[in-house]
Parts: C-alpha cells; structure tokens; sequence
C-alpha cells in the first residue's frame, strides 16, 4: 500500500516546553505557539489552542511534565512533589471533560509517577520520554487506522466527513483523515465533502485547511445540505472521528455527527468512526454516560467576533452529540475495523 506524506505535525515536545500549532488562529494564519507552563497547557485545551482527542491527550501528557518542572523549582520534598503532581495532573484532565484520550495519556503519566523509583529530576525524565514515546505512537497508530480504512473505501468515492479528525487533530495524519490520506495515496480520484461544522467551523477552517495544504480535493458545504447531497448520490461514504466511544459502541463526536449518521442510514451509506483504542471507553456502558460538555454561548451567538442573533435571546451550546451503535457501520481502529456486535467485537480487541 502507497504511503502518504503529511506536511502537517500538529504539536511536539522540544527540549522543555511543548511545541503546537495554534487552531484559533486558522485560516488567517499558521503558526505555533510554545507551552512553557501547566496552566498554560490547561488554557490551551479549553480554548482549543490544541483541539481533537488524540491532539488533546499528548497535550495532556506534556503538560503533566510543565507541572512537574514547576514545582520541581520549588525544593519540595520528593513525597510533596508527587502528592502536589498526581494533583496537578488529575486538574489537566477538567480541562475538556468529554475526550477520553486527555483522561488516558494523563493517567499514564500519573502511572509513571507513582511507580518511578527516581529521585525528582529522574520522574521528569521519564515522564519526558514517556510523552516523546505517546507522541511517536500517536503518528503510527493514525497511519494503521489509515490503512484498515482504507479498505473499505470503493475506488473513486466521494467521503463525507465532520469537524476535523485530521492530521490537526492529533500530533499528525489524522484519524478519519487518515483514512482518506491513506486512501488517496492508491486512488487519486478520492474526494472529500467537509461539513462547515457550526458553532466553531473546524470543518471549514480546519479540515478544509488541511486537505488543501496536502493536495486533497475537497468541497465544503454546510451542516443542513449533507441529505441533499445523499439523496443525489453524491456521497459514497461518511468517515468521522470520535471522542469517547462507549463500551457497546455509542460513538459521542462533535455536536451535528448524529444528524449525519441519521440522514446516512436513510440513503443507506456506510458511516465509519476512525478512532485509536484509547479513545474507547470500556468502563461506561453506553453513550447514556458519556459526560457532553456544555460550552460558550458565545460560540453560537457570534461569528468572527460579530453578534448574529438578537440580544439576550437563550442558548443552549452542547459541544458533542452520541450516535447510537446501531447507525455506525465500523469502527476503524488500529487493530483493524470492529463490526456489530460491538459489544463483544470491541471486548475482544481489548482482550488481545
């Protein structure tokens, strides 16, 4: 299988300090901004600095190691500095409650904290390697994730994708991106349709980027349009990423995917979620807990720093939404694509 070459690296560790693309600032301008501190890292989680699961999860694993440079300056005894950590770090993760995959690489951090037997300077270290090897794996397993999706994609599709699960979305390649890069790395007739994914258009100001940036055809459309573009036989497949995926396969994405899913199963188009296996869940049942953060009303209220609504109008401003199981034809993972009955398929690729 031909291999894509992404220009894009979405966030690194470099020396002492966490090296990212900031997405706010998109499509104006590309440009990194270096994390020094960890309330640094924190703030840039929540704004969205650094957005998309995997992304948040290695921003969530340096950040533990900005806290532990910190408080290692302030000549704490080695117990206080790993009772003032394991706080820190346990902090990081309310940054965004929904993603997992900040939850997962946190507490492999933490792990290393509690089970190291160096002294302080020795614990940054190995939390520094240990970041740097999340960091490295993150690329690999997208480039996995890529080929099993690659797959299923027939020759000359047209692939309908929301929000971005891109190269920009983790440390690079991407998760649903990386299916279509993979996937257009043998057939140049691949093509992609971008949901603008209101309220924060990473769709359009990210997705769209991105693919431009590395060749990609790609044709941005609005949230409403995706079941006119269905009906008319324009879209052979949607491929989207995920935040948490429940133990039976409940998928929770960017608010709007469950629209896409629905108005997928109606036109009888396969709906695939590209997600590694950190960002499954198994210790929830089912989408029912999965934990929807509420966000700004602001997001909805304005564009481009612009009000577009009436003044003191109501707003409710979910950030994610949870498809059901029954809508999702696969699971594209790392370890290849999980089918129905997710339940056991998703309990037997954890078992092995």
């Amino acid at each position: 299988m031909a291999e894509f070459k992404s220009k894009i690296k979405t966030i690194e560790w470099v020396d002492n300090y966490s090296k990212m693309v900031d997405q706010t600032k998109f499509p104006e301008h590309y440009e990194y901004v270096n994390i020094t501190k960890g309330q640094e890292m924190f703030d840039a989680i929540k704004t969205m600095i650094v957005r998309g699961a995997p992304a948040i999860g290695i921003a969530g694993a340096h950040g533990v190691v900005l806290y532990a440079q910190e408080l290692a300056a302030q000549n704490l005894s080695r117990e206080d500095f790993i009772k003032n950590l394991l706080e820190k770090a346990d902090y990081m993760v309310t940054a965004r409650p929904t993603a997992v995959n900040l939850y997962w690489a946190v507490e492999k951090q933490k792990e290393i904290i509690k089970n190291s037997k160096s002294d302080i300077d020795g614990i940054i270290s190995e939390l520094k390697v240990n970041g740097k090897k999340l960091e490295l794996e993150d690329i690999e397993i997208n480039k996995k994730i890529g080929d099993y999706g690659a797959m299923v994609v027939p020759k000359g599709a047209t692939i309908l994708t929301h929000c971005n699960a891109g190269a920009l979305a983790t440390v690079g390649y991407g998760t649903a991106l990386g299916v279509v890069r993979s996937a257009y790395a043998n057939d140049p007739t691949i093509q992609v349709f971008a949901d603008e994914t209101r309220p924060r258009q990473q769709g359009a100001r990210i997705t769209t980027l991105e693919l431009v940036m590395d060749g990609i055809p790609v044709t941005l459309i609005t949230d409403g349009m995706c079941s006119y573009f269905m009906k008319k036989g324009m879209i052979d497949m949607v491929v989207v990423g995920a935040d948490r995926i429940a133990a039976n396969g409940d998928a929770a994405n960017k608010i709007g995917t469950y629209t896409v899913a629905i108005a997928a199963k109606y036109h009888n188009i396969p709906f695939y979620v590209a997600a590694p296996l950190s960002t499954i869940d198994t210790n929830i049942k089912s989408g029912d807990e999965i934990v929807i953060e509420e966000r700004s009303h602001e997001e909805v209220t304005m564009i481009n720093g612009k009000t577009i609504c009436a003044q003191g109008v109501n707003v409710i401003n979910p950030g994610f939404d949870v498809t059901p199981h029954e809508l999702i034809t696969g699971i594209i993972t790392e370890k290849g694509i999980l089918k129905p009955d997710y339940k056991m398929s998703i309990a037997e690729v954890f078992k092995n």
